[in-house]
């Protein structure tokens, strides 16, 4: 008779999954035997809270949950941040952890941690396996809440006495559901709102990047002809090239793009989603938001939507888009603000000053990156400037963390994409600070044979933290370190180092290595000082005389 460990990897390769990421333990080793013998890949990372990142990468651009592993207690609790990150980006992902044995204890409360209770929280759903026959309805029931809007993390803990127990129990099989479309009342108010604004704008947020949504949106952004901006999470939904495109909120207030969003009547947010922090703040004098989702809008003191249409985005856009086309004679009364908008944002960014500064940064990044190329963000100064700088012209080619902002998350998201995507250039961007936080898994990546750039700013210091504490007039205290040599970094773990010297060496050094393929790492020192010249200095002087000709 098979074992429960058996039965859960055959419920696994049921479910289509074809890796698992992850650091087996002591009592998962009936699981790691079953999985030596199945189609499926254990691959083995340098620390489990990169594993759950890989993990829910794979549930953000697929759509189908990613799977990580770990022992018990101290295991199991570095999956924490990974749950989070995946809770708050809606990123399907299932977590098996391990657990001592529950129908007896020889070993008393040793490495005995509630990890049940201590991810409830933090996942949608959490639950211990007590019986190995109950395997296959249980992962098939963890798949199905993954996937459900809002989809996100589920953790199944397996003991090891369930994993080794016999039992017989057949598979469960899968079927499609289909979200439903929104009420045609819904969809007729909304409509009524639309044809009656003078000054619309659509806003696509995290929500609308879903693989499952992006075909649609393109369709009805050009059927309305209204101009849009994204939130930070919602970039490349519609591609950033077209001539409606005004901009990304990167900032929730005073940024120009806000010139465009403080002017609009009415607000079409599409997939928005309040984990994001805040592209706008509602409370405009007469304007009006329409909330377009999956799921109902989170009332929250900056956003309150005053019609909502609630279903599968895709084919609701559709029946909307077919109430409005072609009677929108204001579609495009903000137009005239995004030449305004563009050029500012655009501006200096082909500056020679070293070292690099975001705005030369992004631009070079982009002229290496083709249209499908993917860049993985981690978390830190740089995030804005790639938020508001960096075109995106397909759906998840910029992948960032607007949700939990969780530094560490950038190279192993970058790893996952680059083994989903093995024939397109995926980079790495990371603060010197966030990359050192999970830099060990340079080793799994030349292990598993990635092609993949790194790019680590290098200013040692939490550069982020740093500025915040300039910009608030504290002293600067406690956010410097000192860095390795990164270039023998990289070649210690066999892969390929290079530092930039001067400001042109950027973008041939990039090409070399995406060319040379296999794994390389690109140090290039950073100037932070543009955060104060643009970000404060410049907005603060602009929103007086805006604020007059409002």
């Amino acid at each position: 008779m098979p074992k429960g460990s058996d039965l859960l990897v055959a419920a696994l390769e049921n479910e289509g999954v074809d890796r698992i990421f992850g650091i087996p333990g002591e009592e998962n080793l009936d699981v790691v035997e079953a999985l030596r013998t199945s189609k499926i890949q254990l691959v083995l990372t340098r620390h489990e809270q990169a594993a759950a990142f890989m993990a829910a990468t794979h549930g953000r651009l697929t759509g189908r949950p990613g799977v990580c592993l770990s022992t018990l207690g101290p295991g199991a609790l570095n999956f924490s941040t990974g749950a989070a990150y995946a809770h708050l980006g809606a990123m399907p992902m299932i977590i098996i952890t391990g657990q001592k044995g529950i129908l007896s204890s020889r070993q008393a409360k040793f490495q005995i941690v509630d990890v049940i209770s201590s991810m409830k929280p933090i996942t949608k759903m959490a639950r211990q396996i007590v019986s190995a026959s109950s395997i296959p309805t249980i992962v098939r029931d963890a798949f199905r809440v993954a996937m459900e809007e809002r989809p996100g993390p589920v953790l199944l803990e397996l003991p090891e006495d369930i994993a080794s127990e016999q039992a017989e129990a057949s598979l469960v099989p899968s079927h499609p559901i289909d979200i439903p479309v929104a009420h045609p009342k819904a969809i007729a108010r909304a409509a009524e709102l639309i044809l009656q604004a003078e000054r619309p704008l659509i806003m696509l947020g995290a929500a609308a990047s879903r693989p499952r949504a992006t075909g649609e949106l393109g369709g009805f952004v050009h059927r309305t002809q209204i101009p849009f901006f994204t939130t930070q999470m919602g970039k490349g939904t519609v591609a950033g090239g077209t001539q409606l495109y005004m901009g990304t909120a990167a900032l929730s207030e005073r940024d120009y793009v806000h010139e465009a969003i403080d002017r609009a009547d009415l607000i079409i947010a599409i997939g928005h989603d309040t984990i994001e922090k805040p592209p706008f703040f509602m409370g405009q004098k007469d304007q009006k938001v329409v909330h377009i989702g999956y799921v109902p809008a989170n009332v929250e003191e900056v956003y309150y939507p005053d019609a909502e249409v609630v279903g599968d985005l895709g084919p609701t856009l559709k029946l909307l888009a077919d109430e409005l086309e072609g009677k929108l004679p204001n579609a495009g009364a903000l137009l005239h603000l995004r030449e305004h908008i563009l050029s500012h944002i655009s501006d200096r960014a082909t500056e020679d000053r070293f070292p690099v500064t975001p705005q030369r940064l992004v631009h070079d990044v982009r002229q290496v990156i083709p249209e499908d190329g993917i860049v993985c963000l981690d978390n830190g100064m740089y995030k804005i400037w790639f938020a508001r700088n960096y075109r995106t012209y397909v759906a998840n080619t910029l992948l960032l963390d607007n949700a939990l902002a969780t530094m560490g998350a950038g190279l192993p998201s970058a790893m996952m994409a680059a083994m989903l995507y093995p024939e397109r250039r995926v980079m790495a961007v990371c603060g010197d600070g966030g990359f050192m936080m999970n830099s060990q898994e340079m080793e799994t990546a030349v292990r598993l044979g990635l092609n993949l750039v790194v790019l680590v700013l290098d200013d040692s210091a939490y550069g982020m933290i740093r500025w915040k504490q300039a910009v608030d007039h504290f002293e600067d205290y406690g956010m410097t370190f000192r860095n390795p040599d990164f270039v023998k970094y990289a070649e210690s773990y066999g892969a390929t180092g290079h530092r930039i010297g001067s400001v042109q060496d950027l973008v041939p050094t990039l090409d070399k290595a995406f060319n040379a393929g296999g794994v390389h790492l690109v140090a290039v020192p950073i100037d932070y000082s543009e955060n104060t010249r643009v970000l404060v200095e410049e907005l603060r002087a602009k929103v007086k005389p805006f604020e007059q000709a409002q």
